[in-house]
């Protein structure tokens, strides 16, 4: 049910800011008519898993709140936003994403450092070589 609800509020907020641009008809669609078709199809699910929930009599249960992953994924947005400009994409990267797997108390070093490892890689050929996005690999 909870998800249903998360659905619903991101689904919202693209039809929301969908609402700001041209949509277009079907035939010649404008840069709104996507993102704001898509935002209402997210927003009707959402709402089927909420009514589904409720039907159900599902009560969401959350256990302990882990506030060390909390701190550390949050140090690790923060690392990554202040420094991919002064360091560069591929360390900000392995260093984000190494903070990021060492946020569960159950990944041993060796395998979050493989997961950095990976996830720099693989980001590294999505949004440099792929997307062509001008990030400095490395710092200036």
């Amino acid at each position: 049910m909870l998800a249903g609800g998360i659905f619903v509020v991101i689904g919202g907020a693209f039809v929301i800011g969908a609402l700001g641009y041209d949509r277009g008809t079907a035939l010649r669609m404008g840069p709104g008519y996507f993102p704001l078709v898509v935002g209402a199809i997210v927003v009707v699910l959402g709402l089927a898993i909420v009514i589904k929930g409720l039907i159900a009599g599902e009560v969401a249960a959350f256990g302990p709140v882990s506030w060390r992953a909390v701190a550390v994924i949050t140090a690790a947005v923060v690392f990554f936003g202040f420094f991919i400009r002064r360091l560069g994409f591929v360390p900000t990267s392995l260093v984000t994403a190494l903070l990021a797997a060492l946020a569960s108390k159950r990944v041993r070093p060796l395998v979050a450092v493989s997961v950095a490892v990976g996830l720099t890689t693989t980001a590294t050929l999505i949004f440099v070589i792929g997307l062509q996005l001008r990030i400095p690999l490395w710092g200036l």
